[in-house]
């Protein structure tokens, strides 16, 4: 049976688009938990582009940073070899994504764990088959989303959109996190939390600086732990 404990807490981390850095912000958050002496789990449902016979990076990333000791069959239960949408890469291996599994995965996980971070993959719209997309998944799942965004030219645009496409399919949408705003932002970058903010009627939850130097990184940490990991607890 799921864990009903008022304690537990979940997130369907999701993104704008693929490469806006989804598995880096899950990880993170995993990792600023740990720091706090949280329990965390952490689940990518389905990864495309593995190898056959092995795991993925992202599944990979996550486990470690999550510091899991659960088989890496259960963080990823399902993987496809074909770099494409699971519906794309299901069909080129002749079977078909079972949602089945997943949930069953995501209720042992949730069994053990206070806290528990599911990376979707790509966007949500994103086809799983049979008229199912990672929205679906989400819904099946019962979790908040937690929307990563990009801060170039263009995100005010797929975020709104990704909001608006989350809450017409009946998910609760957590917020956002603007992810690797670079030290010295254009206009653009500078203003986008604000204008995702004022459009969407959602909050940024935080900004997460580029960690390509030291500096950023000690920023970046203080960022995770005194601004997000807070907002999180508060909201779940």
């Amino acid at each position: 049976m799921p864990n009903t404990s008022a304690h537990f807490r979940g997130f369907f981390v999701t993104g704008t688009d693929t490469g806006v850095g989804k598995t880096f912000v899950t990880a993170a958050i995993a990792t600023a938990l740990r720091e706090i002496d949280a329990n965390v789990g952490v689940m990518k449902p389905i990864e495309t582009g593995v190898p056959p016979g092995s795991f993925g990076e992202d599944a990979t990333a996550l486990a470690a940073a999550a510091g899991c000791s659960h088989e890496l069959s259960l963080i990823s239960p399902l993987r496809y070899t074909e770099p494409a949408a699971p519906s794309v890469a299901a069909e080129q291996e002749h079977t078909a994504v079972d949602i089945r599994v997943i949930l069953a995965a995501y209720h042992t996980l949730q069994n053990h764990h206070e806290w528990l971070l599911v990376e979707g993959a790509g966007g949500l719209a994103v086809p799983i088959g049979d008229q199912m997309t990672m929205a679906t998944l989400a819904q099946k799942l019962a979790l908040p989303v937690l929307i990563v965004s990009r801060p170039n030219l263009g995100t005010i645009n797929h975020s709104v959109l990704t909001a608006h496409y989350a809450q017409h399919h009946g998910l609760t949408v957590a917020g956002f996190v603007v992810n690797n705003m670079p030290e010295e932002p254009t206009g653009a970058e500078r203003t986008c939390a604000t204008e995702i903010e004022r459009l969407s009627g959602l909050p940024v939850l935080c900004v997460l600086p580029a960690v390509d130097r030291s500096t950023s990184r000690e920023r970046f940490d203080d960022i995770m732990l005194d601004v997000l990991i807070p907002k999180l607890r508060d909201i779940s």
